[in-house]
């Protein structure tokens, strides 16, 4: 199975890099872009074959190392 984890920072929490990133395409003359956000996407190839099973190890996996739950959320996708 496979495991797509989208890491982005909670609400409320500064994003610099998405503020840079806003900043630039402006400059570029993207003016209708209102709001960037960055976040991380993880790919995981996991040996499982119940996808509740899969999902369940893979947020095991983000709550201790994956993501910083301090500032950061997560979703995972499983696909078969």
């Amino acid at each position: 199975m496979k495991a797509i984890v989208n890491v982005f920072l909670k609400n409320g929490v500064l994003d610099s890099q998405g503020k840079a990133v806003q900043h630039a395409l402006t400059h570029h003359g993207f003016e209708t872009v209102q709001d960037v956000r960055v976040g991380k996407q993880i790919i995981i190839e996991i040996d499982e074959s119940d996808a509740v099973a899969a999902k369940e190890k893979v947020a095991h996996m983000c709550e201790e190392l994956l993501a910083n739950t301090v500032i950061e959320d997560y979703e995972i996708e499983i696909q078969a």
